[in-house]
């Protein structure tokens, strides 16, 4: 067991970011990911029942809700496992947020309508997005390359396709990102001489704090991560000896059928040159007979046709 609770756990990843006294945490996450573009003071935790979705394997997906000066909303979750029709299921969370704001009554109009921003934290590599570490998707005018609106937002981190140490973070997003992915093998907390958020971390993810009852649903969390990674890694394992196997089927198939069509592209120049040069031959060897026939002395004869004293001879 680690010093620091697992992050990608539905218990551990709440008590990062998903509690009163975790919104630090959660501030200094999100000002370092939407830097340049919004600074957040305070935010309150929504009800995520509002979002009108459920998910019934805790293992793959759980999520804080929470709105933000200016009555923003934002979702930030964490995905252990990708899924069918992942993009589809993105904009349906997003927009299951952004129609639920509609109230009903004369006195609510569009106007109203609050910017709503997913952050998935993604814990595998979903190939149906960019292969980069973060990808960003907002409503876009096409023609003109400018934003169309800023009330939808999302953010995908593939976690994976971080790969930095420790002593190569140089921003502060960087070494949460690292931390995040490490908490859970760290002997110590890094950068806290620095920054106050990592002294926040080290309090609130400390396993020792957990109470008596939190420690046993904690490992049990834990446990359900390990069986889903487990099952993550049989399933790549068996895929990809799969692809390996049909790899070296299509291989042979064809290598074979290559062979095959160089041996008759061989087979058919060849018997062309063998076919014209018999040709060749045996119409030197019929004007040679039509020589002798005509008493023409052999000499002449193999200096007209080519063919030699011995062959001619024997005709």
């Amino acid at each position: 067991m680690g010093k620091f609770i697992n992050p990608f756990t539905d218990i551990g990843f709440k008590r990062i970011f998903g509690q009163e006294v975790s919104k630090p945490v959660l501030i200094t996450f999100l000002n370092c990911l939407l830097e340049g573009e919004h600074h957040i003071t305070d935010l309150q935790f929504l009800d995520k029942e509002q979002l009108g979705d459920s998910v019934d394997d805790k293992s793959l997906i759980y999520d804080v809700y929470c709105e933000v000066e200016g009555g923003g909303r934002i979702i930030v979750e964490m995905q252990n496992r990708s899924q069918p029709f992942f993009k589809e299921r993105s904009i349906y969370y997003l927009s299951r947020s952004i129609s639920r704001q509609g109230e009903p009554g004369p006195n609510w109009n569009y106007s109203d309508l609050k910017a709503v921003y997913l952050i998935a934290l993604l814990n595998f590599k979903q190939r149906t997005i960019s292969d980069e570490l973060r990808t960003d998707v907002t409503l876009m005018d096409m023609k003109h390359k400018t934003p169309f609106s800023d009330k939808l937002r999302m953010v995908f981190l593939q976690l994976p396709y971080f790969t930095k140490e420790a002593e190569e973070c140089n921003t502060l997003f960087e070494r949460i990102i690292y931390v995040l992915k490490h908490m859970d093998v760290l002997k110590r907390m890094p950068w806290m001489a620095q920054e106050a958020v990592f002294q926040k971390l080290a309090s609130i993810a400390d396993v020792s704090s957990l109470s008596k009852k939190e420690r046993l649903a904690y490992d049990e969390n834990l446990r359900k991560y390990r069986d889903t990674v487990a099952v993550m890694e049989g399933q790549w394992l068996e895929g990809h000896a799969k692809g390996v196997a049909e790899g070296h089927a299509k291989g042979v198939a064809e290598g074979h059928a290559k062979g095959v069509a160089e041996g008759h592209a061989k087979g058919v120049v060849e018997g062309h040159a063998k076919g014209v040069a018999e040709g060749i031959d045996d119409n030197r060897r019929d004007n040679a007979r039509r020589m002798k026939a005509d008493n023409m002395p052999t000499e002449l004869i193999a200096k007209y046709t080519g063919l030699s004293v011995e062959t001619i001879n024997s005709l």
